[in-house]
């Protein structure tokens, strides 16, 4: 059995499609077959004893004057006058169990414990029918009848004979055999032409799946994500709907592919610029000490500052880049109810170090949200940053936090309105904004982390000047004291 379901398993699934029809199908009619046959047989079974009861039952051919008078000669033997078949066999069964035949009968039928029975229990006076055999093995349909033919005391009638009328099945069997063949063809057909069409109707169903499968196997060998599989625009059936997710996931890929591709060749541009000024400056360290021609001190430190500066702006890009390559899972493993408040707080300690020139004023209120705690500070480190690096010396930035959105406002000279949809974009700078230091990649990581956390940020320009940066985050339930 377990080779068998293997077997199965191992076919393909049109062809177990196929099979399961055609035992559905093979099922069904052998059901309804034999359903069939055996009403039949019952109708042609009644028909025959309807013939019987016409001819062997009390007040049939035989009364008690014959049948005593038969008893009396009691043949063994039948003995057909005209010599032609009549098909008709009659006999009695006294109550000692001897049998004798009617002259013109067909044959003598074999006689069972229940003829016996019949004439030996004065109780058993109805007729009764079953199917027996004669002596030449013939099946025959009898009835049984008991007939008084003596008195009891009280002259109250028993029966003490058995009177036999059968008639033989030859006809009825050859309809039924006929029947049977019939039956038989029909299902054979039946179930074959099931299962060719249920191949047909499985070929015909996975014939999508089909193109689906050749489509994957092109991705796979080719690593095409152009490809897509037609799909009618009204069609929601499972076929359709594997195929347009087939669709919008290599559209992903595709798109995630051109992405990745893009960040790699926008960060190997972005290290290229620090790398080689760093390689410069060390070059030009690395010849005094060989040559052994000093480099002024003011020149040295000078260099000295440099290669801190670009090795700290390298330091910077390659943790921008890693916090960006982190997957969705990695940072939805740490996602919890956090203080915004307290997030802010810590922001702008750290941003008051940054420019301890400018007079950077808050104005806070609590709020929860959920959101990975660390990358939720650089977001707002990030914003602060921009605001301290655009600030005019000397300048001020409003920090505010109510209901849930943010706003921080620098009073520098803004954002032109045409690089406005460009400033979250990954690596984009802005034109006047290149000689600062900086990768680009900061509004963009801001905007990812927002976004992630549910909540939305924007920037736009601020009446009198400067930019405003608004970030509205989605609220939570406030944890329990002991969480905090």
């Amino acid at each position: 059995m377990k080779r068998v379901l293997r077997r199965y398993r191992s076919l393909p699934i049109r062809s177990r499609l196929a099979l399961l029809v055609a035992s559905a199908v093979a099922f069904a009619v052998a059901a309804v077959s034999v359903t069939c046959w055996f009403l039949v047989q019952g109708k042609l079974y009644d028909q025959v004893d309807e013939r019987l009861s016409s001819i062997g039952g009390r007040g049939g051919i035989l009364n008690a004057a014959q049948v005593a008078a038969l008893v009396d000669t009691c043949p063994q033997t039948a003995d057909d006058s005209d010599g032609r078949p009549s098909f008709l066999y009659l006999q009695v069964v006294t109550a000692d169990g001897k049998t004798c035949v009617m002259p013109g009968s067909e044959g003598v039928v074999k006689v069972t414990a229940t003829d016996k029975k019949a004439a030996k229990s004065p109780s058993l006076r109805e007729r009764t029918f079953h199917n027996s055999v004669d002596t030449n093995g013939n099946d025959v349909r009898v009835v049984t009848t008991a007939v008084p033919v003596g008195g009891g005391p009280g002259a109250v009638p028993y029966p003490d004979v058995t009177v036999m009328a059968s008639i033989s099945l030859k006809d009825t069997q050859r309809t039924l055999n006929d029947l049977a063949l019939i039956l038989l063809l029909v299902s054979g057909i039946g179930v074959v032409g099931a299962g060719a069409a249920g191949l047909a109707v499985a070929r015909a169903g996975l014939r999508p799946v089909d193109k689906l499968t050749e489509a994957v196997e092109h991705v796979a060998r080719t690593e095409d994500l152009s490809i897509r599989i037609p799909v009618e625009e009204d069609s929601e059936d499972e076929v359709a709907r594997l195929s347009r997710s087939f669709n919008s996931m290599t559209s992903s890929l595709a798109s995630s592919r051109e992405l990745q591709q893009q960040l790699i060749a926008d960060a190997g541009h972005e290290l290229r610029t620090p790398l080689t000024s760093l390689r410069t400056n060390i070059e030009l360290l690395t010849r005094s000490e060989e040559t052994g021609r000093p480099i002024p001190p003011a020149d040295r430190k000078a260099l000295l500052a440099s290669v801190k500066a670009q090795m700290t702006e390298l330091a910077s890009l390659i943790g921008d880049l890693q916090e960006l390559s982190r997957s969705e899972g990695q940072r939805g493993e740490r996602v919890q109810v956090v203080s915004l408040e307290d997030t802010v707080e810590a922001a702008l300690n750290r941003a008051r170090l940054r420019g301890p020139e400018l007079t950077i004023t808050a104005s806070l209120e609590p709020w929860y949200t959920r959101a990975e705690p660390a990358a939720l500070e650089r977001a707002v480190v990030n914003i602060l940053d921009n605001a301290v690096k655009f600030s005019p010396e000397g300048g001020t930035i409003d920090v505010q936090l109510t209901d849930g959105v943010l706003t921080v406002r620098d009073h520098g000279p803004g954002i032109p309105a045409d690089e406005l949809p460009h400033v979250f974009d990954r690596f984009w700078r802005s034109p006047s904004a290149r000689a600062l230091p900086g990768s680009g990649l900061g509004l963009s990581i801001v905007a990812r982390t927002i976004e992630e956390a549910g909540g939305e940020v924007s920037l736009s320009p601020a009446d009198g000047g400067g930019t405003v940066a608004t970030v509205r985050l989605p609220g939570a339930p406030t944890p329990p004291p002991d969480s905090a």
